[in-house]
């Protein structure tokens, strides 16, 4: 079984903060403004030779008629079932309040190791207000500062003491990676909830509902992998607050640490410049990418219509014209586990390995019929090829003079590759060198 901790408490005291000093990282966003965390948000620690996953959750505040807070609590009463131990953060230069309380008599109820992180303890007038919350009556009580991480140690002792084993050190080694990213208000989030068939992140209809990048374990026909949700990516000149700023990089940040992106689009609205971009992003870090058309039910359709759009959005795409492009709804369930299963056959494209006697058997007969144009009376012969071992596909191509190769012969290069060998939704790099 594994060591789950969660951080757990009313709004503004500083959850997020202890949560990036365990992780020993900036993972989750912080801002003085309350109700900034709301999904609940995961990542790994280690104190002592223990390892443990941290669970940050928002800010809980009982009986609010607000849409975010009824969904927070629903977050961090699921994030109290996962955990092992709690810490329950209040915070000592607003002492004891009526919330402090209420959620008090929400731990009460469970079973689970408790301990109290008396925050913002940054001196020791402050750390004798830590005595007050003896009244909760609900674990033992640490003066910390979240901030300069003073106090944590004797907090973590106590914690780690409570482990029934060391755990794991990265239960996500060698899991594929797949983040859903686009715009704002396309699915992304209903998207990753109707797959694992719970609430996972919270969903509105108000744009920006997502803030922090959310990694979810998933398991489909027998295959493990990590599914990131992030927040929408919108152009610069849209973005206002701080908050979404840090969204915005978080969500990036997701893509560059994944290996195959979905980007999920809206069917009303088709292909726009700034799903461009995104895809353009992805295309640069060497990333494999497909795109779900999400809310296909909410089109007029005739016979014709999904190959017409379709054609339509290749041609926007261009040179990217080799990404896979799936309809489906959200809503109604349709396709949404081939969309998972295409991001997985990606992934497998994306490691593939062709062997040097395959490559050479089945391009150079190519090549001998349609050779590089001669360039000022120079032939150019290409020998052989051989992939490269990189982290996507990458090919050699051995030749007399690599530098008289021009782009169009490299385009025609790489669709004589898509065509031959299942290189569907990955990005091939094409080198040419000196034999």
């Amino acid at each position: 079984m594994a060591n789950v901790v969660a951080i757990v408490g009313r709004p503004n005291v500083g959850k997020s903060t202890l949560f990036n000093r365990l992780v020993e990282r900036r993972q989750a966003i912080m801002d003085d403004e309350s109700g900034v965390t709301r999904d609940r948000h995961y990542g790994y620690a280690e104190w002592n030779g223990k390892f443990f996953t941290a669970i940050d959750t928002g800010g809980y505040v009982s009986g609010s008629d607000d849409v975010f807070e009824g969904a927070i609590r629903q977050q961090v009463t699921i994030a109290i079932e996962e955990a092992t131990v709690l810490i329950f953060m209040v915070n000592c230069q607003d002492g004891l309040t009526g919330l402090d309380k209420d959620f008090a008599n929400v731990l009460r109820t469970t079973k689970k190791p408790v301990f109290i992180a008396a925050n913002k303890a940054d001196n020791t007038d402050q750390s004798w207000m830590a005595h007050e919350f003896h009244a909760l009556g609900v674990g033992e009580i640490f003066p910390i500062a979240a901030i300069s991480g003073s106090g944590t140690g004797d907090l973590l002792d106590a914690v780690v003491k409570t482990f029934p084993n060391p755990g794991d050190e990265d239960p996500d080694g060698g899991l594929p990676k797949i983040a859903i990213l686009g715009r704002p208000n396309v699915g992304k989030s209903s998207f990753l909830n109707a797959l694992i068939g719970e609430e996972r992140s919270i969903v509105t209809d108000i744009a920006g509902t997502t803030r922090d990048a959310i990694n979810t374990h998933y398991k489909l026909y027998g295959k493990d992998f990590l599914l990131i949700d992030t927040a929408g990516i919108r152009r610069k000149s849209k973005v206002k607050e701080n908050i979404e700023f840090y969204s915005v990089m978080r969500a990036i940040r997701a893509l560059e640490d994944s290996d195959v992106c979905i980007i999920v689009i809206d069917a009303t609205r088709g292909l726009e410049s700034q799903d461009i971009n995104i895809i353009g992003l992805a295309q640069k870090q060497k990333k494999g990418v497909l795109i779900m058309v999400n809310k296909w039910d909410l089109v007029a359709k005739d016979t014709q219509t999904a190959a017409k759009i379709k054609d339509q959005m290749l041609e926007k795409l261009g040179t990217l014209d080799y990404i896979p492009i799936i309809f489906a709804s959200v809503l109604e369930k349709q396709r949404i586990f081939q969309v998972v299963e295409l991001a997985t056959k990606v992934f497998e494209n994306k490691h593939r390995k062709i062997t040097t006697a395959k490559l050479n058997e089945v391009l150079l007969p190519i090549i001998e019929k349609s050779p590089p144009p001669a360039l000022r009376g120079k032939y150019i012969k290409i020998k052989y090829i051989t992939q490269l071992p990189t982290q996507s596909p990458a090919f050699a191509f051995f030749c007399n003079h690599p530098k008289n190769i021009k782009e169009p012969y490299t385009r025609f290069l790489e669709n004589q590759m898509r065509k031959h060998f299942d290189l569907q939704g990955v990005p091939i790099s094409i080198v040419f060198r000196k034999k």
